[in-house]
């Protein structure tokens, strides 16, 4: 017999996860409103299974790089996740918003896109744009070092 489901109300849960409300708010919400205890990858696995959207953006324009584990939360590459969520539609919270406009117009005024070296230890910097540079980022010439997702092998 399957495991009882700790989801108490499968629309209102769908509700909070379209709404953009982070799995931690929701294990906040169901140990406070339900005393039920549940975890973020419960949450994540719930929306994966309803067909949900997830929630990071995907976008391989803005970070076309297999980024290494290390280099997973700096700066730069926080702020291209907003911008690729600002891209697709997604209301960013005041603050992150205010925080990507002011990051984006510095690198405007300053002539710089993000370059992204994983062999190094800060991994990502910002250098001077070229004409190569049609966006925010620097897109390797090296084919190994982009992602794969959502890519086809080429024979």
């Amino acid at each position: 017999m399957p495991a009882k489901s700790k989801v108490q109300n499968e629309q209102e849960a769908i509700r909070w996860i379209t709404e953009g409300k982070s799995y931690e708010w929701i294990v906040e919400q169901y140990r406070e409103k339900y005393k039920i205890e549940t975890t973020t990858s419960m949450w994540a696995t719930f929306r994966h299974r309803k067909g949900l959207d997830r929630l990071i953006t995907r976008d391989d324009s803005l970070i076309p790089w297999k980024v290494e584990r290390q280099h997973r939360w700096k700066y730069p590459l926080v702020m291209l996740r907003f911008e690729a969520r600002r891209r697709e539609g997604h209301e960013l919270k005041p603050r992150d918003a205010s925080r990507l406009e002011s990051w984006k117009r510095m690198l405007e005024e300053e002539g710089l896109v993000v370059y992204y070296d994983p062999e190094t230890e800060d991994g990502f910097f910002l250098v001077p744009r070229e004409e190569t540079d049609d966006d925010l980022v620097r897109v390797p010439t090296d084919r190994s070092a982009l992602r794969n997702i959502g890519r086809e092998t080429e024979d």
